[in-house]
């Protein structure tokens, strides 16, 4: 027999847009149904940004491993070759996605959110038919949070399958191809090429563009491709796909000539596309902004009461993005004042070495109004030099107004920089100058320094270059 329930607000999907958006709501005392088919956690911690760390991390520890059996690294060396048991390494990774979905579970839980398992189909906008575990329920509410996130986007000629795999695919693999080739040279891409050449994977990258990592300027990426090439990663730029025979793809490359790369497996990581098909969008009597749902700075639809989030509304499709809109958005539908105007979203590339970039690039700014940079090599960082990172080429760069050197931009490559990104946001979210960085006493020995020394080349009397 069909049930009704009726709720303030309804959440579409349990993605760390979603369940913050009922976290936060709950906490505010409104009524929340959280609505999702999957694990909680979405994308980003089940088959996403926390499975592909904690393998890239696997990948880093055999590949010292395997090195110091070749030679002593900093005296230290190891007689006979390391062993990898991959599935060992995916169960382990498997683990930490198993807790972090049971911690969301727990949260859910005592906060008082009603979690219902299954996939919505909108009859109207804010009604929806839910088939549970339990038999038919349609839920009706006054506010709807959409936050159904992305999907992998198929090549034409290359569908999702055995040969053919997306990030999904690459991430529940049960031993290390040993031929991959991977379509698409963005971060994602690019991340998980690094753990499987790290774990002993002949890798090969194609890639559309000239260059590596496209969305960061040629300087900042620089130290990544060496890492590649030092690495024997074989890159392709300005090269198309175009299609499997007989296990292996065919490519033109960007001279014209076809080649043929034989692959055990095929990543393609050409970018991902909104998840609005399938559940009711268009039921819903929204508009849309090309393929996005198109939204105002609060995140409000053009239907009153529903609201879309993260993935949903455009780019960047990051998960921090989507928590803080979620967040936001629970705080207005208890009676909240705000309005999504974030002055920095970092965004991280955890490649070897990392990438940091919040706000504007130099030649970006430089358009605008005069700038000036200052920059600071990690090879002058004595935390990096005793961490091995300072051969890199890595560095820490700040952009900043010349009239009021009000900070515009950030960018930083280099070993574990992921780690300085909330300093970075914090003194452009706070409207920092140049002099706020240089005034600051930064800890001695540590990579922060750099960011430090970087401000205060810019002011022109940097100490230690």
């Amino acid at each position: 027999m069909a049930t009704t329930l009726k709720t303030r607000l309804l959440v579409i999907g349990g993605g760390p847009g979603g369940y913050v958006a009922a976290l936060r709501a709950a906490q505010l005392g409104v009524e929340t149904v959280l609505l999702d088919a999957d694990r909680l956690g979405g994308t980003c911690l089940i088959r996403g940004c926390i499975p592909s760390k904690a393998l890239i991390h696997a990948a880093g520890y055999y590949q010292d491993l395997a090195e110091s059996a070749k030679s002593a690294r900093f005296g230290i060396g190891i007689l006979g070759t390391p062993t990898l048991e991959f599935a060992a390494t995916m169960r382990w990774k498997e683990g930490i996605v198993d807790s972090l979905n049971g911690g969301v579970k727990t949260l859910l839980r005592r906060a008082k959110v009603r979690v219902v398992s299954g996939y919505a189909r909108f009859t109207d906008a804010k009604t929806c038919n839910v088939e549970t575990p339990e038999g038919p329920t349609t839920i009706a509410a006054e506010h709807v949070i959409l936050a159904t996130g992305s999907l992998p986007i198929e090549m034409p000629g290359l569908p999702f399958g055995d040969h053919v795999i997306s990030s999904t695919g690459a991430l529940s693999l049960t031993e290390v191809p040993r031929r991959l080739v991977i379509v698409g040279a963005g971060y994602i891409g690019l991340e998980l090429g690094t753990a499987f050449a790290k774990f002993g994977s002949a890798v090969t990258v194609v890639e559309a563009q000239n260059r590596i990592l496209p969305l960061y300027d040629a300087e900042l990426t620089a130290p990544v491709q060496r890492w590649l090439e030092k690495h024997h990663v074989t890159l392709h730029l300005g090269a198309k796909a175009l299609g499997m025979t007989d296990g292996a793809l065919g490519v033109e490359t960007a001279q014209g000539n076809r080649i043929s790369l034989p692959a055990d497996k095929v990543l393609v990581t050409i970018g991902r596309r909104p998840n609005a098909e399938g559940w009711g969008l268009e039921q819903m009597g929204i508009e849309m902004s090309g393929r996005f749902i198109k939204v105002d700075d609060r995140c409000a639809t053009s239907t009153r009461g529903v609201w879309a989030i993260g993935d949903l509304v455009g780019e960047p499709m990051l998960a921090h993005k989507a928590s803080a809109q979620g967040n936001m958005v629970a705080e207005i539908i208890s009676g909240q004042r705000l309005r999504f105007d974030a002055a920095a979203i970092p965004s991280v590339c955890f490649t070897e070495p990392e990438v940091v970039s919040v706000g504007v690039d130099p030649d970006t700014a430089a358009k605008r109004e005069e700038v000036l940079v200052g920059q600071f090599p990690f090879q002058a960082n004595g935390r990096a030099l005793s961490m091995d990172g300072g051969a890199t080429g890595g560095f820490v760069r700040v952009v900043a107004r010349k009239s009021d050197h009000r900070i515009l931009g950030i960018q930083a490559v280099g070993t574990h920089i992921s780690e300085l990104s909330a300093q970075f946001v914090t003194i452009m979210e706070m409207g920092g100058v140049l002099e706020d960085v240089a005034g600051i006493i930064h800890a001695h020995p540590t990579l922060s320094e750099a960011f430090h020394e970087s401000a205060l080349k810019a002011l022109g009397h940097a100490i230690h270059i």
